[in-house]
Formats: C-alpha cells, structure tokens, sequence
C-alpha cells in the first residue's frame, strides 16, 4: 500500500523536509532503492551512498544532511521497525475458529481470538485475549497460552506449557518434548520419565524448528525478552533470563542456567549444568565447557576468555616459525655436544 511522505512521517514521529505529496511505494535497501523507495540511513558514513542511490526518500538521524525528501528521527533503527511495519504485506487473520479445527472439552478461548483450519486444542487449555493460532498447529492438554500470542503454521506445543503475552512462535517449534535422560542398564537404556513443564514468559519470539524440552522435574524457563533464533535446542531443565539472545544452532544441555541479557552466537555449544553470568557474551562456535562469570566474553573451544583466546590464536598463527627455530636450537645443541663429546 503506497503512502505519501507526510504520512509516513507522522507515522514514524519524524520531521519532514522536502515534498510531502510525493508517494513510495516500498521500503528498501540503499543499494537496489529505485524511484518510489523509502531508504534508511543507519550510519553517518554512508550518507554518499544515500545520495547517489535512486531513493526517492530517506530516514535519516536528526542532524545528518542530505539533498533528497527526508524524515530526520532520532533513532534511525526504531523508526525503520515501524516503517516495515508500516509497509508489511502480512495482514493478521480475523477473529473466528475454522470449522476443521478440533477444541476439546474444558478450553477456555478468550476474546478476538483466531484458531486456523486443522489445529487441534487439548483438553483444559486456555488461550487468551488476541491469539492468533495458524493451521495444522496442536496444542496440547492443561496449557496456558496468554494474550495476544502468535502461533505460525505446524507448531507442536506438548501439555502442560505455558506460554506468557505478546509471544511469537515460528513454523515448526516443538516445546515441551522429553528431554534426552536415560539410565544405562544391562542390555540398553532406560529411559527417564520427564514430568515436568515449560514456562515461556511474556515477550519472547521462538524461531523456526526450535526445540525447548520439558523438565525431568519442575520446569524448563525462558525469561521474559528472550530472542531465540531458529535450529535451537534447549534442553530439560535449563533456565534462561531475561532479554537473552539466542542465535542459530546453539546446542543448550540439560539444567544450564544463563542469567540476563546474555548473547549466546551462532552454533556455541553449552554442557550440561553450567552457570552463566548476566550480561556475558558467547562468541560464535564456541564451546563451553565451565562456569562464565558475569560481564565476560568468552570465545574458542574449549571456551577462554575472549583476549586470552585472542593471544593464544596469535601463538598458533606463529606455530611453524617456533618449531623451525626450535629445530635450528636443537641442531646447534648437537653440534655442541658433538664438539665436546670429541674433544
């Protein structure tokens, strides 16, 4: 839907300079704008770019300058979330539940609520004001899904999950599967009943096939703002604090504790009860292996701290000169000893 740039500054709370009237069409990148387009401008240095690129408008930061239409925001980035928002083709379902959908006795559906076509709703389960379930998603028996919940196509939520407000869930999701417990016995394993629950608190965005395990015991949590990426696991037990970020292919064992505002980077792998502190970042592949103090950076496998890792990567770099000088030290050894073996 195409909008002037009058609306669109109201809209993003900007300040307009240039022609109002004009129209866009779309939002997007600097490098393929062409007439019509909305631009965004994140960074001072890339102002030349924007000048030259076929936008034919910009969000720029208060203060930068700039010969093209433009809305000057204080925060270029939260201004480019509401003009995607703004331009988004995605148009949530209406209220109602599809005459395929399968509700079983005892669920409580709030107000406003969209249940798509073929999904099934255990018993005793209740879902809140403004959720949106999309198709072929199952919902298991005694769970709690908040308000204003956004469940996409084929999620798989197991009983007794709760799930808090203004969550998001993407295709292919499995909460509250067994964990991984066996006892080893003669002639195989025995496996270990998983009783426990998934708590899911308020604001956090699971990705694609990501997986959350119930607990043996008590409960797997997921802290309230906590971002977790698509291809995750997260194992029995484990809790999570608040406003975490979880990127893709992080492999988290059973009973792992990450406290606030952690980053956990691309295919990092966590072991089994591990503590780690607020605020601390892990770095991409890392593997972690002990406890991580509060305020680290900790990268490299078995994980060090980041500056540590730094120096001994440098070492490494440097392993072949060190070994042709220690050949050259342990040749002229020889040659020593060799002179005085003859004399």
């Amino acid at each position: 839907m195409p909008f002037t740039l009058r609306d669109i500054a109201r809209h993003l709370e900007g300040r307009l300079k240039g022609n109002p009237h004009i129209v866009l069409h779309r939002i997007s990148p600097l490098e393929k704008a062409r007439e019509g387009d909305l631009a965004f401008v994140d960074e001072e240095k890339l102002l030349p770019l924007a000048e030259r690129s076929g936008a034919s408008a910009l969000i720029l930061k208060e203060g930068w300058e700039t010969e093209k239409n433009a809305i000057y925001v204080a925060n270029p980035r939260l201004a480019l979330i509401k003009a995607l928002e703004l331009f988004s083709h995605r148009r949530k379902p209406s209220p109602g539940i599809h005459p395929t959908a399968i509700i079983e006795d005892g669920v409580k559906l709030g107000e406003n609520v969209s249940i798509g076509a073929y999904c099934y709703i255990g018993a005793n389960t209740t879902v809140g004001d403004g959720t949106i379930i999309y198709p072929l998603s199952y919902i298991g028996e005694n769970c709690r899904l908040g308000k204003n919940v956004l469940i996409y196509p084929r999620v798989t939520i197991y009983d007794y999950v709760e799930i808090g407000n203004n969550c998001i869930i993407h295709s292919g999701a499995v909460i509250g599967a067994d964990g991984f417990g066996y006892v080893k016995i003669e002639g195989g394993h025995l496996k270990i009943p998983h009783i426990g629950k998934v708590i899911i608190e308020d604001e956090v965005e699971i990705g694609a096939n990501t997986t959350i395990d119930r607990a043996t015991m008590g409960e797997t949590r997921i802290g309230r703002g906590t971002k977790i990426d698509n291809l995750v696991q997260i194992a029995h037990n484990v809790e999570i604090g608040e406003n975490c970020v979880i990127v893709a292919q992080v492999g988290i064992s059973g009973s792992v504790k990450i406290g606030k505002n952690v980053t956990l980077a691309g295919q990092a792998g966590i072991a089994d009860h591990i503590e780690i502190g607020d605020n601390s970042t892990i770095a991409a592949q890392a593997g972690v292996i002990g406890d991580v103090p509060p305020n680290s950076v900790y990268s490299g496998y078995p994980a060090r701290p980041h500056t540590q890792q730094m120096r001994v990567l440098a070492l490494l770099q440097r392993l072949p000169e060190v070994v042709e000088k220690l050949k050259e030290i342990e040749k002229k050894i020889e040659e020593i000893e060799k002179g005085g073996t003859e004399k």
